[in-house]
């Protein structure tokens, strides 16, 4: 996952500071494991060093600028990785204002189906075996787009940023 766009795409929404960007971006993204806030801290220093955020006010908020704007606009409209994507989709479905099924149709667009070939020397048996690999891969990101177009046919909402303020540390426990 691109967290330096991920954060571009939250800042897009609102101003936000580091630690609710890492709140926001943890839930968004389906939690596949928490970014250390650390992490978003210094991908904020490097967005910043290159004019695509800049601090407002007193309290270390981040706001996007029109740099930043531009090159959020170009990563949703351009295919990813296959292994960004997931992480990719589930966030802009999450955002207001975000068309995540124009985002699959770019991705789908990139995804091609590789041939199956009748390799006779060790070269075509390499080249047959990379082929099919990427033959295999190129379905599998299929069914994910078909199943993430279904999954937004569902109508759940895009929610916005949240306006409370995170809490620093661990979460309370529940009793069981």
């Amino acid at each position: 996952m691109s967290v330096r766009l991920s954060l571009l795409a939250l800042l897009d929404q609102g101003e936000c500071y580091g630690y609710q960007l890492r709140t926001e971006l943890d839930w968004r993204t389906g939690g596949g494991g928490p970014i250390n806030v650390g992490q978003i801290y210094n991908t904020l220093d490097r967005l910043e060093r290159d004019k695509l955020v800049r601090k407002t006010g007193e309290n270390n908020y981040y706001g996007i600028t029109d740099a930043g704007r531009t090159a959020v606009a170009v990563w949703f409209g351009s295919a990813s990785p296959s292994a960004d994507f997931p992480a990719k989709i589930a966030l802009a479905s999450t955002l207001p204002g975000v068309d995540a099924r124009a985002i699959i149709r770019a991705q789908r667009v990139t995804v091609t189906a590789a041939g199956h070939a009748n390799p006779r020397t060790a070269a075509e048996l390499a080249a047959a075996l990379v082929a099919t690999a990427a033959s295999i891969s190129a379905k599998a990101q299929l069914d994910l787009l078909d199943a993430a177009e279904q999954m937004l046919s569902l109508g759940i909402a895009p929610t916005p940023l949240s306006a409370d303020i995170p809490k620093r540390g661990r979460p309370a426990r529940v009793a069981n």
